[in-house]
């Protein structure tokens, strides 16, 4: 039998793989491609518009494969899905490398980088987290998500270099090789559960009731399907609460560095506060996900919707350079809750098929992020002012943290 590695639970090994390869994805490709956009753009004659556009369709992409992933991995495990996407981002980067076209551009980074990559970086590692933990799931979840930041902060820059030195598509290439070189060892070490190795959640002693403690009662665990799931409110609350959310975050987070300027501040100045609230949403999320073990998660979710849009009230109304800052701050707890909405799915709904339910939920909710950024936009280029979507954006900030706050957990009845 395996046991602890250093005093620690084998879950926690688990954590520190998907964290890993949440570094790796969010280094090369999530934060990491942002640093091809323009060198690719000018070497095949592309407008920032039509560049723009595959990220956006692989976005769209993402939301309807969820669902099919989210079985898949529920069926299969993680392991072969995580495989299945370094496989095909590493081999998607070196193709990338080769591309000619818009139209090569375009089948490449759809159908082989972007087809799998939600999947197995985004949705696998947190199922890791939701099997492997209950009573620190919400801790478990915020060191997956957190990593993403630390793969922005370290690797994105060596992407740069590369690209600096040799050129973009020698650095296309090497990350490619990166993620195979990196992220195969990483995803065969992965196991599916604790009880596949012998174990218990949380690392509890074999024989011991799951989800009990030494010092707490046995907490009896829902064993929902994803049909079952969404016969329930709570669900659909979920749903429309992170669809406003996520609109929120991401009419803020495309538009962060034009949003600064029309406030006043210099592009210069303007891209160090995003580099600002990149770093302290590690902080924060370890903040947040800390709290969220101690206390209900629907009424934390609630009162950081509330914090969001008073930041948001900042920036409409503040006024100085030190305004911009304080809603910095602010607004990175709304980046951080997103651990704490899918610790408490795993609560609500549980291990089984949370895989499943996580898919569907992102089927609805990621097209908030598809659709704001571009409203956002269109806003800016209609009135040449962010004034008008902002009150929209605090309205549906309001709007989640009262659907968050009002989340209760399913009827015991409800379990299969």
């Amino acid at each position: 039998m395996l046991t602890v590695f250093s005093g620690l639970f084998y879950g926690w090994r688990m954590i520190a793989i998907g964290s890993a390869l949440r570094i790796l994805g969010g280094g090369l490709h999530l934060y990491g491609f942002t640093v091809f956009f323009l060198p690719l753009s000018r070497d095949l004659g592309l407008s920032r518009a039509a560049t723009s556009l595959v990220f956006s369709l692989a976005r769209a992409e993402g939301a309807v494969e969820g669902p099919l992933a989210g079985y898949l991995i529920d069926r299969y495990g993680p392991r072969p899905i995580m495989l299945t996407a370094v496989l095909l981002s590493g081999l998607g980067y070196m193709l990338l490398s080769t591309v000619d076209s818009y139209l090569s551009f375009l089948l490449v980074y759809l159908g082989v980088v972007s087809l799998s990559f939600g999947a197995g970086f985004m949705h696998s590692p947190m199922v890791l987290a939701n099997t492997w933990f209950i009573r620190r799931r919400a801790m478990a979840m915020t060191l997956i998500s957190a990593s993403i930041g630390l793969g922005g902060a370290f690797l994105s820059p060596l992407v740069a270099l590369s690209v600096h030195a040799w050129g973009w598509r020698r650095a296309a290439l090497l990350a490619g090789i990166g993620f195979l070189l990196l992220g195969v060892p990483l995803a065969a070490m992965v196991r599916r559960s604790p009880e596949s190795i012998g174990l218990l959640p949380d690392g509890e002693p074999p024989g011991h009731p799951k989800g009990a403690t030494h010092t707490q009662p046995t907490l009896e665990q829902p064993h929902f399907s994803a049909a079952r799931a969404m016969r329930t409110s709570a669900f659909w609350m979920l749903v429309f609460a992170t669809t406003f959310r996520v609109a929120g975050l991401g009419a803020i987070t495309v538009h962060f560095i034009p949003m600064m300027v029309w406030k006043g501040l210099s592009a210069e100045r303007a891209a160090l506060l995003l580099g600002a609230f990149a770093f302290l949403s590690l902080p924060s999320h370890l903040l947040i996900g800390w709290i969220a073990d101690r206390v209900p998660k629907p009424k934390l979710m609630a009162v950081i919707m509330l914090i969001g849009a008073a930041a948001l009230l900042v920036l409409i109304h503040g006024e100085g350079e030190q305004a911009l800052w304080l809603f910095t701050v602010l607004f990175t707890a709304v980046e951080s809750i997103f651990p704490v909405s899918w610790a408490l799915v795993g609560d609500f709904y549980g291990r089984k098929s949370f895989a499943t339910i996580r898919g569907v939920m992102s089927f609805f909710y990621m097209w908030g992020g598809v659709v704001a950024p571009v409203a956002a936009g269109a806003v800016y280029d209609q009135t040449q002012s962010y004034g008008s979507l902002l009150p929209v954006l605090v309205a549906i900030f309001l709007l989640a943290a009262v659907l968050y706050g009002l989340l209760v957990k399913p009827a015991a009845g409800a379990y299969s």
